[in-house]
């Protein structure tokens, strides 16, 4: 396994176009000094050993040289023993609603942000739990399979955003068939916490929660929102631009719905709690934690070896060839053709 053991002195190659920029007003300075001699033609005629393509392989091997160099700092390193570790910990599928409802603003910034951001709050808590997403609006869909990989867990839950479900409504039973179908052959205790404002859901999810729980998956609700509501903002370019009316010209008022999460939460044999703050998904991993932990064998790499003295003998090397180009042709060198 590979990884690099200081991986901010990438930001170094941010260098690069600045780099860049000076070797091209470099040119520029040394064609106008050029000019002032006279003619272009003549001036080359009177500098014969001039090589305008020397100077640019001088520039390619610095810049090589530059990120062999960078490549050393950041320390790459190479796993060189495998050891098998026993973990315990449950499986935990996220369903997120992602319906046009969750951008309504009577918890802030809206529901969908809170809800995101108690997400990741709950990610934070995690230690040996495998943990995989759904999103769901009137269809849900696998956002991400289950892992322990929490980094690529908060990167995909940065890219949840309300639209991503095309077909809109509130389809709970999916989402639930849809995390329970992600689980697969896993022999682990299950949970799956339903983070939405409940509203209008469409199919059966108090059944859909009972036959879950008869594969002893327990399901949770986080209900997000308020039960008086708000009108759900018509988001154009990042800025809202009204609020979604009905037929009749009057404005929607989206409602978080408690007694239908609670029902839903009953029937998985479960809890709901209101999630209008970002630790109620902790309140539910404590709920969680006190189910039966299995344990996993997982191999991980416990020694690594340095590799950086490759790049950096790469960069003194490409340093070396750098200096021993000159800018003006050798005698030699017209014989071997190898610069022009």
């Amino acid at each position: 396994m590979l990884r690099f053991e200081h991986p901010y002195y990438f930001y170094l190659f941010a260098l690069v176009p600045l780099l860049l920029v000076l070797y091209i007003l470099m040119l520029r300075w040394k064609k106008k000094a050029l000019q002032r001699y006279g003619d272009a033609e003549v001036v080359k005629l009177l500098m014969p050993d001039y090589s305008k393509k020397r100077l640019f392989y001088k520039f390619i091997l610095l810049l090589s040289s530059f990120a062999a160099l960078v490549l050393a700092l950041a320390n790459p390193q190479i796993g060189s023993r495998i050891e098998k570790v026993e973990r315990k910990g449950i499986d935990i599928m996220i369903a997120l609603d992602v319906s046009n409802s969750m951008l309504s603003e009577d918890i802030q910034p809206n529901r969908i942000e809170r809800a995101k951001q108690a997400v990741s709050r709950l990610i934070d808590n995690l230690s040996n739990d495998r943990i995989g997403m759904v999103v769901f609006a009137g269809k849900a869909y696998t956002q991400m399979p289950i892992t322990t990989d929490y980094a690529a867990a908060r990167l995909f839950l940065d890219g949840i955003n309300p639209g991503m479900v095309p077909t809109q409504g509130t389809a709970i039973g999916e989402a639930i068939d849809q995390c329970v179908s992600s689980f697969g052959e896993s022999k682990k205790s299950k949970a799956i916490i339903i983070v939405t404002d409940g509203e209008n859901h469409q199919d059966d999810a108090i059944a859909k929660a009972k036959e879950a729980y008869d594969k002893d998956i327990r399901v949770y609700t986080v209900g997000m929102g308020s039960p008086e509501g708000a009108p759900i903002p018509m988001v154009i370019n990042g800025k809202t631009a009204g609020y979604k009316k009905d037929k009749d010209g009057n404005t929607i008022i989206t409602k978080m719905n408690p007694v239908a999460l609670g029902e839903i939460a009953n029937a998985g044999n479960g809890v709901y709690i209101s999630g209008n703050n970002t630790n109620s998904l902790k309140d539910v991993l404590n709920n969680i934690d006190k189910l039966e932990k299995s344990s996993i064998d997982s191999r991980v790499f416990s020694d690594y070896e340095d590799r950086f003295q490759y790049f950096l003998a790469l960069a003194l090397l490409l340093l070396i060839c750098e200096i021993f180009i000159f800018e003006r042709k050798a005698r030699w060198a017209d014989r071997i053709k190898l610069f022009d």
